[in-house]
Protein backbone atom coordinates (compact mmCIF):
# COMPACT_ATOMS: atom_id res chain seq x y z
CA UNK A 1 0.00 0.00 0.00
CA UNK A 2 1.29 3.16 -0.73
CA UNK A 3 0.28 6.50 1.49
CA UNK A 4 1.12 10.26 0.02
CA UNK A 5 1.41 12.39 2.98
CA UNK A 6 1.38 16.32 2.70
CA UNK A 7 1.47 19.30 5.31
CA UNK A 8 1.66 22.67 5.80
CA UNK A 9 0.30 24.04 2.39
CA UNK A 10 -0.10 27.77 3.31
CA UNK A 11 -2.33 29.02 0.54
CA UNK A 12 -0.41 27.09 -2.04
CA UNK A 13 -3.31 24.11 -3.35
CA UNK A 14 -1.23 23.90 -6.80
CA UNK A 15 1.80 22.52 -5.42
CA UNK A 16 -0.54 19.79 -3.42
CA UNK A 17 -2.33 18.68 -6.87
CA UNK A 18 1.21 18.43 -8.08
CA UNK A 19 1.94 16.04 -5.93
CA UNK A 20 -1.37 14.11 -5.96
CA UNK A 21 -1.00 14.18 -9.49
CA UNK A 22 2.66 13.08 -9.57
CA UNK A 23 1.50 9.87 -7.59
CA UNK A 24 -2.19 8.48 -9.08
CA UNK A 25 -0.56 4.60 -7.54
CA UNK A 26 -1.64 5.97 -4.33
CA UNK A 27 -3.95 4.29 -1.95
CA UNK A 28 -4.40 6.84 0.45
CA UNK A 29 -3.89 10.22 0.99
CA UNK A 30 -2.87 11.61 4.94
CA UNK A 31 -2.38 15.48 5.16
CA UNK A 32 -1.42 16.92 8.53
CA UNK A 33 -2.75 20.18 8.54
CA UNK A 34 -2.03 24.02 7.82
CA UNK A 35 -3.85 24.16 4.54
CA UNK A 36 -7.61 22.71 5.59
CA UNK A 37 -8.68 24.94 2.58
CA UNK A 38 -5.96 24.07 -0.30
CA UNK A 39 -7.06 20.11 0.60
CA UNK A 40 -10.50 21.61 -0.54
CA UNK A 41 -9.23 22.45 -3.60
CA UNK A 42 -7.48 19.46 -4.16
CA UNK A 43 -10.82 17.55 -3.18
CA UNK A 44 -12.84 19.43 -5.69
CA UNK A 45 -10.48 18.56 -8.59
CA UNK A 46 -9.90 14.96 -8.12
CA UNK A 47 -13.88 13.85 -6.36
CA UNK A 48 -12.36 10.08 -6.28
CA UNK A 49 -9.52 10.96 -4.45
CA UNK A 50 -8.67 7.56 -2.25
CA UNK A 51 -9.25 7.42 1.49
CA UNK A 52 -8.05 10.98 2.61
CA UNK A 53 -7.30 11.22 6.37
CA UNK A 54 -6.80 14.78 7.57
CA UNK A 55 -6.00 16.69 10.62
CA UNK A 56 -6.28 20.05 11.72
CA UNK A 57 -3.10 22.81 11.84
CA UNK A 58 -2.55 25.47 14.38
CA UNK A 59 -3.70 27.75 11.39
CA UNK A 60 -6.50 26.13 10.27
CA UNK A 61 -8.83 28.60 11.86
CA UNK A 62 -12.80 27.37 12.75
CA UNK A 63 -12.12 23.86 11.42
CA UNK A 64 -14.05 21.20 12.64
CA UNK A 65 -11.24 18.99 11.86
CA UNK A 66 -9.95 16.95 14.76
CA UNK A 67 -6.28 17.61 15.68
CA UNK A 68 -5.61 13.82 15.77
CA UNK A 69 -6.53 10.63 14.22
CA UNK A 70 -4.88 6.99 14.80
CA UNK A 71 -6.22 4.83 11.73
CA UNK A 72 -5.28 1.49 10.48
CA UNK A 73 -3.79 1.39 6.88
CA UNK A 74 -1.96 -1.47 5.39
CA UNK A 75 -2.81 -3.30 8.80
CA UNK A 76 -0.37 -0.56 10.23
CA UNK A 77 -1.89 2.03 13.01
CA UNK A 78 -0.79 5.72 12.14
CA UNK A 79 -1.00 8.21 14.60
CA UNK A 80 -1.64 11.37 12.71
CA UNK A 81 -1.40 14.72 14.09
CA UNK A 82 -0.04 18.24 13.21
CA UNK A 83 2.29 18.32 15.93
CA UNK A 84 1.66 21.73 17.33
CA UNK A 85 -0.83 19.93 20.60
CA UNK A 86 2.16 18.23 21.38
CA UNK A 87 4.81 21.10 21.17
CA UNK A 88 6.63 19.24 18.44
CA UNK A 89 8.95 22.75 18.24
CA UNK A 90 10.75 21.90 21.37
CA UNK A 91 11.04 18.36 20.44
CA UNK A 92 9.49 14.80 20.07
CA UNK A 93 9.53 12.96 23.45
CA UNK A 94 5.58 14.37 24.29
CA UNK A 95 4.56 13.24 20.57
CA UNK A 96 6.29 9.36 20.76
CA UNK A 97 4.89 9.34 24.07
CA UNK A 98 1.63 9.43 22.86
CA UNK A 99 2.10 7.69 20.00
CA UNK A 100 3.41 4.50 22.08
CA UNK A 101 0.52 4.82 24.38
CA UNK A 102 -2.11 4.78 21.12
CA UNK A 103 0.15 1.31 19.67
CA UNK A 104 1.14 3.32 17.24
CA UNK A 105 3.30 1.69 14.48
CA UNK A 106 3.62 4.78 12.35
CA UNK A 107 3.94 8.54 13.55
CA UNK A 108 2.63 11.56 11.36
CA UNK A 109 3.28 14.78 11.92
CA UNK A 110 3.61 18.55 10.67
CA UNK A 111 4.59 21.86 12.33
CA UNK A 112 7.97 22.80 11.83
CA UNK A 113 8.36 22.35 8.01
CA UNK A 114 11.29 20.07 8.54
CA UNK A 115 11.41 17.01 6.56
CA UNK A 116 11.95 13.73 9.15
CA UNK A 117 11.70 9.90 8.51
CA UNK A 118 13.91 7.95 11.20
CA UNK A 119 12.75 4.87 13.65
CA UNK A 120 13.00 4.75 17.30
CA UNK A 121 12.60 1.60 19.20
CA UNK A 122 9.62 -0.02 16.85
CA UNK A 123 8.08 3.52 15.67
CA UNK A 124 8.32 4.80 12.05
CA UNK A 125 8.69 8.23 12.09
CA UNK A 126 7.79 11.31 9.34
CA UNK A 127 7.37 14.32 9.08
CA UNK A 128 6.77 15.26 5.36
CA UNK A 129 8.07 19.07 5.53
CA UNK A 130 5.66 21.67 3.98
CA UNK A 131 4.47 20.98 0.25
CA UNK A 132 4.30 24.94 0.37
CA UNK A 133 8.15 24.46 -0.28
CA UNK A 134 7.73 21.62 -2.28
CA UNK A 135 8.39 18.90 0.24
CA UNK A 136 6.16 15.98 1.17
CA UNK A 137 6.18 11.77 1.96
CA UNK A 138 5.44 8.66 0.60
CA UNK A 139 4.54 5.58 2.86
CA UNK A 140 4.62 2.28 1.33
CA UNK A 141 3.53 -0.73 3.36
CA UNK A 142 4.65 -4.03 2.28
CA UNK A 143 4.38 -7.63 3.35
CA UNK A 144 8.62 -6.81 3.95
CA UNK A 145 7.56 -3.48 6.41
CA UNK A 146 7.68 -0.41 6.12
CA UNK A 147 9.57 2.60 4.01
CA UNK A 148 9.44 6.06 4.48
CA UNK A 149 10.20 8.29 1.86
CA UNK A 150 10.80 11.86 1.49
CA UNK A 151 9.96 13.60 -1.93
CA UNK A 152 10.17 16.56 -3.65
CA UNK A 153 8.50 18.37 -6.29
Amino acid sequence: MRILVLSDSHGMPSRMLAAVEAHPEAEALIFLGDGERDLDTVESYYHSLPNVIKVAGNCDFSSSLPLLRVVTLGGKKIYCTHGHAEHVKYGTDELLLRARQEGADIVLYGHTHTGVTCYDDGLYIMNPGSIRDGHYGMIDIVPGGIMLNEAKL
